[in-house]
């Protein structure tokens, strides 16, 4: 039986590789489409563009290893029910449920690896995915920008406009900058602007010349404006744990936590693994087919399945974070929904499927 575990093996790896170069090419080309732009205007460097993205690959290995492995069961074992080798296996007295069991392997294997990455890699990741992001404003150039357009930094929160900007003599005329905050929001508008360091604290600061200063409550229906000769800003180096406490923090402190949104997030990176087991041996049941039908025939209908417990993990997901649902069961309906599934496809006489065959 070692012979059949690594013959499954094998013919399950072969795939492996190709499809989930694809998937990285694919989310890869994705990412890199939103933050390519930023280079072209020179808000990013081509060096941290590269990091951005690799950052956010690791993130979604998470989630495209066990999609990965999901289609390459579908496609292996398709093979083996198109070239008759299940019936020659099933001829032999070697059941379906032995198959199951060789790929039942596969799946604990990869769903170790995904625990690696749920629970050490991807909170690492989005820690210095953020960091990277948070550099960026420090390192914003007034300079580098292209008048006529506008430019969002510190994720959002301000955003900057200048008609013209002259990178030689280092400044830009008539500037527009809006910055929100938790009660407020800021609008400054301002003949000319430069950008330079802080003599004292070496930050970045925004020096504005003759313009205006608008300040709004956002609670309260109330306001003031001001003409200033001279203004200044800081471009704020903001804490990623601060902001981004849950993404990025080590599953150690989310163990020990009680807020609904870090035990939504503890549950999601717990559930992870078992994602890799339960579609692998969802594959191998879609996998059946005769002879005649092709081995894609059923991806669709796999693609389509993948979609709906994904999303449902994440909707179980934000409803935890949320109250909607209490933490028990939390996202862990999702897994027993799936796992009831796979047990359902496989009740039965399955030796009838060979017979069909």
């Amino acid at each position: 039986m070692m012979i059949l575990d690594r013959y499954i093996r094998r013919e399950i790896a072969k795939p492996t590789v190709v499809i989930c170069a694809v998937l990285v090419f694919v989310f890869g080309s994705y990412i890199a489409a939103r933050y390519l732009e930023d280079a072209v205007k020179g808000q990013l460097s081509g060096v941290a563009v590269f990091f951005l993205i690799l950052f956010r690959i690791l993130i979604a290995l998470e989630v495209l290893l066990p999609l990965t492995l999901y289609l390459s069961v579908i496609i292996a074992l398709g093979r083996l029910y198109g070239d008759n080798e299940m019936i020659a296996m099933s001829a032999c007295g070697i059941s379906p449920s032995r198959v199951m069991i060789s790929v039942l392997g596969v799946g604990v294997v990869v769903g170790g690896v995904v625990a690696c990455f749920s629970l050490h890699i991807r909170p690492w990741a989005w820690e210095r995915f953020y960091e990277l992001k948070a550099r960026a404003v420090v390192n914003f150039d007034l300079t580098r920008m292209q008048g006529g357009n506008f430019y969002e930094i510190e994720n959002g929160d301000r955003v900057i406009f200048a008609d013209r900007v002259d990178g030689q003599e280092n400044y830009a005329r008539k500037v527009f900058i809006q910055t929100r905050r938790k009660r407020e929001l800021q609008i400054i508008f301002a003949r000319e602007a430069r950008q330079r360091r802080d003599e004292k604290t070496g930050k970045p600061i925004l020096e504005f010349k003759d313009g205006y200063f608008y300040e709004f409550s956002t609670i309260k229906n109330q306001g003031r404006i001001m003409h200033f000769g001279t203004s200044v800003i800081r471009l704020e180096h903001r804490n990623p744990r601060r902001d981004f406490k849950v993404k990025a923090a080590a599953t150690a402190m989310l163990a020990h936590s009680e807020d609904l949104e870090e035990i939504a997030e503890l549950h999601w990176r717990l559930s992870a693994p078992f994602s890799a087991v339960f579609l692998a041996l969802l594959g191998a049941v879609l996998a059946r087919s005769s002879p005649r039908q092709s081995r894609y025939a059923k991806m669709p209908a796999a693609v389509v399945l993948f979609a709906i417990y994904y999303n449902l993990g994440a909707v179980a997901k934000k409803w935890v974070g949320q109250g909607v649902i209490g933490t028990m069961p939390g996202v862990w309906w999702v897994q027993i929904l799936m796992a009831v599934l796979v047990v359902i496809t496989l009740w039965g006489p399955r030796i009838t499927i060979f017979r069909r065959a």
